[in-house]
């Protein structure tokens, strides 16, 4: 979720960033969308635990020596979890500079215009639940600009609430503009470029906003059972 503002931790190197667009002089520079946080996004200190065991798990597509790149990293779940060389997380929200861990790099930007990083300069790209929150122009600027960002085989990994799935509460977020499900946003990535590697249509519940939220132990045997009740997201990777 994506206004660049310079990134002034001392124990990180200098990154060029913008200050959002041009002629872009809002009071808000550095905020998504007023209260999203609060209403959407809140913190949940279920979240991280859910994410140590995501990560556990994302971890046979990610080498601990990669170097990753969150987009739309908000709490920095993933980021501060994944265990990697180097992890940068990027999103419009101011958020992601408090909520980034020590060795988490965050920047603070679109994560449409990559341009503050070279080409590649990464082995994985990242984002959960974030396409369908862009209209397709920039969806397509975001999937090209994580190409030039990967290394030759490096790969593209998305979590998506699948339409597909649970269609009713597909736009109770109010930000939501895209629609994705597992056969679309499959077809959608060979369109720009990438081979998909993995897909896998039901694999986390739509929400964590449930009485079941803080069963966190459980999310080892719901990654690894066959039957997923009340999945909602999809998974898919994809190669460079």
């Amino acid at each position: 979720m994506f206004v660049l503002v310079p990134h002034t931790d001392p124990k990180s190197p200098a990154i060029p960033v913008r200050t959002g667009h041009e002629g872009d002089d809002r009071a808000d520079a550095g905020v998504y969308i007023n209260s999203y946080f609060e209403t959407r996004l809140s913190h949940d200190e279920n979240r991280s635990k859910v994410w140590k065991h995501l990560c556990e798990y994302l971890s046979r597509w990610i080498a601990p020596d990669a170097d990753v790149l969150e987009l739309g990293a908000g709490w920095c779940d993933f980021a501060n979890h994944v265990r990697a060389r180097r992890v940068v997380a990027m999103d419009l929200d101011a958020t992601v500079e408090r909520a980034a861990a020590s060795h988490v790099t965050p920047v603070v930007g679109d994560c449409t215009d990559l341009s503050a990083f070279e080409d590649g300069s990464f082995d994985v790209v990242f984002a959960s639940n974030l396409l369908e929150h862009l209209v397709r122009p920039d969806a397509s600027r975001l999937l090209g600009e994580a190409r030039r960002v990967l290394r030759p085989g490096g790969r593209l990994m998305l979590l998506q609430p699948n339409f597909r799935l649970n269609p009713g509460r597909y736009f109770d977020d109010f930000t939501h503009v895209s629609i994705f499900t597992d056969q679309s946003l499959h077809d959608y990535l060979v369109s720009e470029g990438f081979t998909v590697e993995k897909v896998m249509p039901r694999f986390l519940p739509l929400t964590m906003k449930s009485r079941g939220s803080k069963l966190t132990f459980l999310v080892p045997w719901y990654l690894r059972s066959p039957v997923k009740p009340l999945a909602g997201q999809m998974l898919l990777v994809a190669a460079r």
